[in-house]
């Protein structure tokens, strides 16, 4: 077995695999970037190496800094988490000639299924369902609109290193073809440095339904189940569990089978994702094949109850696998949530800064993954993941009841985050109905995301806890020392609580205090039962028996409350101040219509125009690149551009301005 294991990754991946490692009594090494020397994961490890500057094609990408960083602290193996140099065949080789185990796959099945067109092809010799495609590279825009025309629309456009979502794009018509190409182009170039493009057909109404492989280098391959991973936005996965609620036993073992047949042709050894497209007949078809763990892996952990960074570990030190195919068991439900550093209100823009307050939920069933903590800081240069939240249960209704209330409990600041949408999805009917295709987020919030329309259990529940945090604070100030005899405060038991900046006032009486609190509401009686205090963000208890989680904010003087998925402010005032609060004045918003806005922070690539040009609708302005993905801005009306403000290599922070019209 190996003494020391250096992670050649950061972030959640390389805190996951330190705990099996340390676990194993095996010594840790960490790497890190100037940005990271700060980070989680080098507080984790036994020992941690600099090996550059923040961006990661001068540190976490550069070969020779990580075999280095394995001759300082003599680590004998490498494990390469995702993303980075995961993937990354010459990486696999220089490991091998400094005599360095890799903790992955050999060098072929790197190469073969890491280009999608070669992985295809073998694919089909395996015996393993394909999609309809042109599997050769594309040379240009014009032939891309040939071969797609040919296929018929819509297709999708790929890149052949591409993976994560970067480097593709749906086209549903010629133009869209032409832009699609150049935009995935252009991604794939910068995300890969490969930017071979090839098409498929692109199939429609798809579930995305992928295979967990494990293979030794003693020829025995299983596969160890499914995961669903349909719900994504951008071809980014954001909801991912196991098992499919689609799949058949019969579907499951053949997908299962034809992903063993893939990875003996390919001399497979170690962990691997065998991902497929499924219609709604369940026919399904080969995408690609992901030589290295996944992000999702922690369900399927739950599940079969093995340590996949375990598994990977003995492999790769020549131990044959402890478990047959018959010996893989499928036990409950698990369910995981990707927590990002994103504004879902704001379009998903990444979000960056210091993590000010950071309280991970905790709980029976529930798993969290990350590599940040209270005061550490979200970078711009990396992926703005914070966590992956992960719960199970005995079946998927319980596991989706306990990933709610966990998202609830999930108190971050400093950043904005996605908590909301998530929670939101997972209240979802449909998704709770298990209706799931790729197109989930896209139909169902086709405008973006709005936290009004998410579905209450009981809109009530927020009115009542504001009124009972408010009696809370008329209790403490009855109490105040000093008060003038005669003049002593007498809480009243009438209260209005406005909701929402006045869109609706409830009358509320409060009775009671300390634990239990009674508010009277509509005719209704609510038992408030709590031992929340001042200053505690979670307020946890119970009304009328259940059990509830809401984040408390103060924002002056109103509460900012968070609760599935739909965030509310409550204002609880006396009912003279409730009629004089209608008529104050609401300020308004400085009008920006005439500026180009960065949505988010990122670099400027390209530069469409300039001082005195006249553009129309829809005309491309700029590209702002973030988190490695290219962002196209267009003009929302004809115009003149008076002034920019911005120029090609600047770092943008939100809303600054690039551009202004006449």
């Amino acid at each position: 077995m190996f003494k020391k294991i250096l992670v050649a990754n950061r972030g959640e991946i390389a805190c996951r695999v330190f705990r099996t490692a340390k676990a194993m009594g095996i010594g840790t090494v960490a790497v890190y970037s100037d940005a990271d020397r700060d980070a989680l994961h080098v507080i984790m490890a036994d020992e941690a190496v600099n090996i550059g500057p923040a961006a990661s094609s001068e540190s976490y990408l550069v070969i020779e800094k990580i075999i280095d960083a394995c001759r300082q602290t003599g680590a004998d193996a490498v494990h390469p988490g995702y993303g980075f140099l995961s993937e990354n065949k010459a990486f696999c080789e220089a490991l091998d000639a400094a005599g360095i185990a890799f903790i992955g796959p050999g060098v072929k099945a790197i190469e073969s299924m890491g280009d999608k067109i070669t992985s295809k092809l073998i694919a089909e010799k395996a015996g393993v369902n394909t999609i309809p495609g042109y599997t050769d590279v594309v040379c240009d825009a014009d032939q891309a609109v040939e071969i797609s025309s040919g296929i018929g629309f819509p297709v999708m456009l790929k890149a052949s290193a591409g993976g994560g979502g970067k480097g593709m794009r749906v086209a549903w018509d010629v133009d869209e073809c032409r832009d699609g190409f150049e935009r995935a182009t252009n991604e794939a170039r910068s995300s890969f440095g490969d930017d071979r493009i090839f098409i498929e057909k692109y199939i429609q109404e798809p579930r995305h339904i992928e295979i967990q492989v494990m293979a030794d280098s003693h020829g025995n391959v299983i596969y160890l189940g499914e995961r669903e991973c349909s719900i994504q936005r951008r071809h980014q996965k954001v909801i991912e569990e196991a098992p499919s609620p689609f799949l058949t036993e019969e579907v499951r073992k053949k997908m299962g089978e034809q992903s063993v047949l893939l990875a003996k042709a390919v001399d497979y050894k170690s962990a691997g994702t065998v991902e497929f497209i499924a219609d709604a007949n369940m026919n399904f078809y080969f995408l690609e094949m992901n030589t290295r763990l996944q992000v999702e892996h922690p369900v399927t952990e739950f599940v079969t109850g093995q340590d996949l960074v375990e598994l990977m570990i003995r492999v790769a030190a020549g131990e044959k696998l402890p478990l047959a195919q018959e010996d893989v068991k499928l036990t409950g439900w698990a369910m995981e949530t990707r927590v990002y550093a994103e504004d879902p209100f704001r379009n998903f823009m990444p979000s960056t800064g210091r993590l000010v307050r950071y309280l991970p939920p905790e709980g029976e069933g529930v798993r969290v993954d990350t590599g940040v903590y209270e005061g550490g800081e979200v970078s711009m240069f990396y992926d703005p993941m914070i966590a992956k939240l992960i719960t199970y249960g005995e079946d998927r209704k319980q596991a989706i009841d306990r990933m709610v209330d966990a998202l609830d409990a999930y108190y971050i600041r400093g950043v904005n985050h996605n908590i909301s949408f998530l929670n939101a999805l997972m209240v979802h009917p449909r998704f709770v109905a298990g209706d799931l295709t790729t197109n989930f987020i896209a139909e169902e919030y086709p405008d973006g995301f709005n936290s009004d329309l998410v579905p209450q259990d009981d809109p009530a529940v927020c009115v009542v806890v504001a009124a009972a945090i408010n009696k809370k604070y008329q209790d403490r100030c009855a109490m105040i020392s000093g008060q003038l005899p005669g003049h002593e405060y007498h809480p009243t038991s009438d209260w209005v609580v406005i909701m929402d900046q006045g869109e609706a006032e409830y009358q509320v009486a409060v009775e009671n205090g300390g634990d239990t609190i009674s508010v009277e509401l509509d005719g209704k009686n609510y038992q408030i039962d709590t031992n929340w205090s001042f200053g505690d963000p979670l307020f946890k208890g119970t009304v009328n028996g259940e059990p509830i989680c809401i984040q408390i904010d103060m924002v002056g003087s109103s509460l900012r409350m968070f609760h599935r998925g739909a965030q509310k402010e409550a204002l609880v005032v006396t009912a003279r101040t409730a009629e004089l609060n209608q008529h104050m004045l609401i300020k308004e918003a400085p009008d920006m219509s005439k500026y180009l806005l960065s949505p988010m922070p990122g670099l400027l690539v390209k530069l469409a125009v300039q001082e005195g040009d006249t553009v129309k609708e829809g005309q491309e302005l700029v590209v702002v690149e973030a988190m490695k993905m290219e962002n196209s801005l267009r003009a929302v009306a004809d115009g003149v551009v008076m002034k920019v403000s911005a120029g090609v290599g600047d770092s943008l922070m939100v809303d600054q301005p690039i551009i202004e019209f006449e």
